[in-house]
């Protein structure tokens, strides 16, 4: 049975080169080899070991330690340079491609590993389980606390605080103790909670200015996923459909005129809401919600009831985390979710715990067996060297590449943003157009409005190139490119707009960019070349 966990779990640490940076492919695949492996293990438990059906909690807690611990080493070396980074801006990302999941993974597990060394504390010296197992997990809390603080992620540091404030309440039966202080010293409890709320509004206003315009950045994220929510409250857009509904709402929003400088500045074209819970009412709406936070509500409820303490500290900790980053959106979360709450279950007998764990067995073998078969890992190896073709502009190569991967990836918002550009690079522009529309469903990408604006601008439709490319000037209105694209467009022959022409001209040579570039300097000298041509040609 503890292999078979360990081996599920063991999804976080798969990871390969072989396909391009930041696919969960691979992921996916092992999950499903997994899946099938846990499913055989299991079957065989319920056969040969009762008392490996009822310890599945303490496999899933020692599982998720264990994992905890590799990623902890693995960050480490990356830190210290004996392992590259899987990101070229930071540092240490473990098995993961950016440090905010790869931190979010150790928050979930700080609990259960808190809990695990609390637990086996203070065992006699006959009982040598217990002494190995307190001192693996301390020696696994200390490699937690080393890596963690480097992956500057605020998300993750809350995320290990209020799971580890959980387990360690429950542990010492702080809500007991409390009360009775309580009834005895209201005076001092009264003190001490107004100096620790104090504390708590200085901390929380520090890590606030830690990093303060990605704060603003998340708060804008869900400012306009809660004006999506409002278009759908009860059904929803749809599974899947956030890209594409969150695009439209904050292209809406921006195009109204009323925003903030900041609002501006911050705004970016996420994948995700950044709050699990603001993308589930998105995609499914609000009812769903409340469904699926019910059933969570209810298995923590199980599990602090039968004392799994650890299991429910990991819970905590992932469901603080999930309030503002995207941890389902990545296989080794959702596995170990799923592993924490199966956990809170269980009976004490063997006949109800043997039935209880054959469906789940069943489940998880049914599960792995379709996502094998519908396995996107091959594709995306083919993809990652067509991607090497595109990349010295080998065009008419890459688009072969790109034809035949299509039917299997085209919902991958890069591949078809890749495959549409290659066709406009080859002069296709039609069917360029044909395959942007179907990324811009998926993607809230302000790209792909640029290229499909100048895929029009050179078939001749002016008009509609000038209405995609208003389209990514409201999508996202700090960037400077799109009003370079449409000061080109004025300036066009068969098209010219002298008035629309200085507006924008005027936006490119005066709007603050975020980073001054090169590429910058280099359209504001051709935006001022375009109005000394149209000035001689008017003289």
């Amino acid at each position: 049975m503890s292999a078979g966990i360990v081996g599920l779990l063991s999804t976080v640490c798969a990871y390969t080169s072989a396909i391009p940076a930041g696919e969960a492919s691979y992921q996916w695949l092992w999950c499903g080899w997994a899946s099938v492996a846990f499913a055989v293990c299991a079957c065989l438990s319920v056969w040969l070991s009762v008392q490996g059906v009822r310890c599945f909690h303490r496999s899933v807690a020692w599982g998720l330690v264990l994992t905890g611990g590799v990623e902890a080493v693995w960050g480490l070396r990356q830190i210290y340079g004996f392992a590259a980074s899987n990101h070229s801006l930071y540092a240490v990302t473990g098995s993961f491609y950016n440090p905010g999941p790869y931190s979010g993974y150790l928050a979930l597990v700080f609990p259960v590993c808190l809990y695990e060394w609390l637990r086996t504390g203070g065992a006699s010296r006959h009982a040598w389980r217990k002494r190995v197992g307190h001192y693996i997990s301390g020696m696994v809390l200390c490699l937690l606390l080393c890596v963690l603080p480097a992956g500057m992620s605020r998300s993750a540091w809350l995320a290990a605080m209020f799971g580890s404030v959980f387990v360690c309440g429950m542990h010492y039966s702080w809500g007991v103790r409390l009360q009775k202080v309580w009834r005895e010293h209201r005076a001092k409890v009264a003190a001490v909670g107004l100096l620790l709320a104090v504390l708590l509004i200085a901390g929380s206003s520090g890590i606030y200015r830690l990093k303060a315009d990605s704060a603003k950045g998340r708060l804008f994220m869900w400012k306009v996923s809660c004006l999506v929510v409002a278009e759908k409250p009860l059904c929803g857009h749809g599974v899947g459909s956030f890209v594409d509904a969150y695009g439209q709402s904050q292209e809406a929003y921006f195009a109204k005129g009323d925003y903030s400088e900041d609002e501006e500045r911050v705004a970016g074209s996420p994948e995700y809401a950044f709050n699990e819970y603001l993308q589930l009412a998105v995609e499914c709406g609000i009812p769903m919600l409340l469904l699926v936070l019910g059933m969570v509500f209810f298995c923590l409820h199980q599990g602090i009831r039968r004392q799994r303490i650890g299991i429910c500290g990991g819970i905590v900790s992932l469901l603080v985390f999930s309030f503002s980053s995207y941890p389902m959106s990545y296989p080794c979360f959702l596995v170990a979710f799923l592993c924490l709450l199966a956990a809170c279950f269980g009976e004490t007998s063997f006949w109800s715990s043997s039935r209880w764990m054959l469906a789940f067995a069943f489940v998880a073998g049914i599960s792995g067996g379709w996502l094998i078969h519908n396995s996107t890992y091959e594709p995306c190896r083919k993809w990652a060297q067509c991607r090497m073709l595109y990349g010295v502009e080998a065009y008419g190569s890459a688009k072969e590449g790109y034809e035949e991967l299509y039917p299997l990836l085209k919902r991958r918002p890069r591949f078809l943003f890749e495959y549409g550009r290659c066709l406009h690079k080859l002069k296709e522009y039609d069917t360029s157009n044909r395959i942007l529309l179907e990324a811009e469903r998926v993607s809230c990408d302000p790209m792909i409005l640029n290229i499909i604006g100048k895929n029009y601008q050179a078939s001749g439709a002016y008009e509609k190139a000038e209405e995609y490319l208003i389209r990514s000037t409201h999508r996202l209105p700090g960037r400077i490119y799109p009003y370079y694209l449409l000061a080109k467009l004025y300036a066009e022959s068969k098209y010219l707009q002298p008035e629309k022409l200085k507006c924008a001209a005027e936006v490119v040579l005066t709007k603050e960019p975020k980073v001054m570039s090169k590429a910058i300097e280099d359209m504001r000298k051709k935006v001022r070349a375009l109005l000394e041509e149209r000035e001689r040609a008017v003289k």
